[in-house]
């Protein structure tokens, strides 16, 4: 048997009864068919970077994901994002980005140093530092469990949110490559600059664009001060990355917090409008309650729990680095994780009355 804390970056799970490791497409798709068919339990797995095993593992067949391959498929003609990719999913996320940047290609350059597989991305939709993987992903092909059959889906179809897609809510695909659309400039720009803290680093404003290479130097030294790339040296590296979501509340609800807790409008920008010559424009009404974003790690402090804490002798603590990590200490067990998660659910939702989501998937276990 092989343990899968081994295979996982929060080093937490039970043993799996069989590992299948698939490193082509054809495999992949056989290996999963096959599971399918004899396997009351079987899991597809890739870095294991968003991921948390229960203690008692799978009695099934695990099927690592180990294709690989970047493909430069023919340019888009006259797009304003011209270079097209198609990636394998188990395409290591970081290596791809740092391909891509080496390239002077832009719109993955504030997601480096996210932990992962590529084919897992779009299932989270990604993002960081005022980037998202919707901007630049224009189809995946998938293996449709019902059907049997390989199909690609373009991006519109994945609905793809705030760490949301149609499959992580439930679609029966297993996503087998990705497309992507990234951008050329001359000087190998990056996109435009959307994240305050990002801004401050590079010396720029917001909107302006910097060297992609700048860029991922900057994303990577901040990823590293709060302990969000992989170090083995770094003990609060031992996590899945951020364990919740900043949860989206109406904005009534969030007038009813602290005036100091940070919130993001999430309103659609108005549309353009045409406004004929000699008149004045007419502002388009506010959303009456438009949805807000709010700030996990802010409401996680605030509620008590400060960087470092634990529950007793537990091995599970909150990253020293930053309170949206949970980490492994040195043999925590899954239930040890999850306790913690409850335990700052609890605290949230006592004290402001909002429910925290995690935002690593659960296999065998529950909060």
């Amino acid at each position: 048997m092989t343990s899968l804390a081994e295979l996982t970056t929060l080093r937490a799970g039970g043993p799996a009864a069989r590992l299948v490791e698939a490193t082509s497409v054809d495999e992949l798709v056989d290996a999963v068919l096959d599971a399918q068919a004899h396997d009351d339990e079987w899991l597809v797995l890739g870095g294991g970077s968003n991921v948390l095993v229960g203690d008692a593992g799978i009695d099934g067949t695990v099927i690592r994901v180990a294709t690989r391959g970047v493909e430069r498929l023919p340019d888009a003609e006259g797009s304003r994002r011209p270079v097209r990719l198609r990636v394998a999913a188990g395409e290591p996320w970081d290596e791809l980005v740092a391909h891509t940047v080496s390239q002077g290609f832009a719109g993955m350059e504030a997601l480096s140093g996210i932990p992962g597989s590529t084919g897992a991305a779009p299932i989270q939709n990604i993002g960081a530092y005022g980037q998202e993987l919707a901007e630049s992903l224009v189809a995946v092909e998938i293996l449709d469990l019902v059907t049997g059959e390989r199909r690609r889906v373009p991006a519109p179809e994945l609905e793809l949110g705030y760490r949301a897609s149609v499959i992580k809510a439930g679609a029966p695909w297993i996503v087998l490559s990705v497309d992507l659309a990234l951008e050329l400039h001359e000087d190998a720009r990056s996109r435009p600059i959307a994240y305050a803290q990002l801004a401050d680093a590079l010396g720029v404003s917001i909107g302006e664009r910097a060297p992609v290479a700048g860029v991922r130097s900057a994303v990577l030294r901040l990823r590293a001060s709060k302990g969000m790339v992989l170090d083995d040296a770094d003990p609060d590296s031992v996590s899945a990355g951020s364990f919740f979501t900043n949860p989206i509340v109406s904005a009534s609800f969030a007038r009813t917090l602290p005036a100091d807790a940070p919130r993001w409008s999430m309103a659609p920008e108005p549309p353009a409008m045409a406004v004929p010559l000699g008149h004045e424009p007419v502002p388009p009404p506010e959303p009456v309650d438009a949805p807000v974003k709010l700030s996990a790690a802010w409401l996680i402090e605030h509620a008590g729990i400060s960087r470092g804490f634990s529950l007793g002798a537990s091995r599970a603590a909150v990253s020293k680095k930053h309170t949206l990590a949970l980490t492994n200490r040195g043999g925590a067990t899954a239930a040890e994780i999850a306790e913690l998660a409850r335990y700052i659910q609890t605290r949230v939702l006592s004290e402001f009355g909002v429910m925290l989501h995690p935002e690593p998937v659960f296999v065998g276990i529950e909060l």
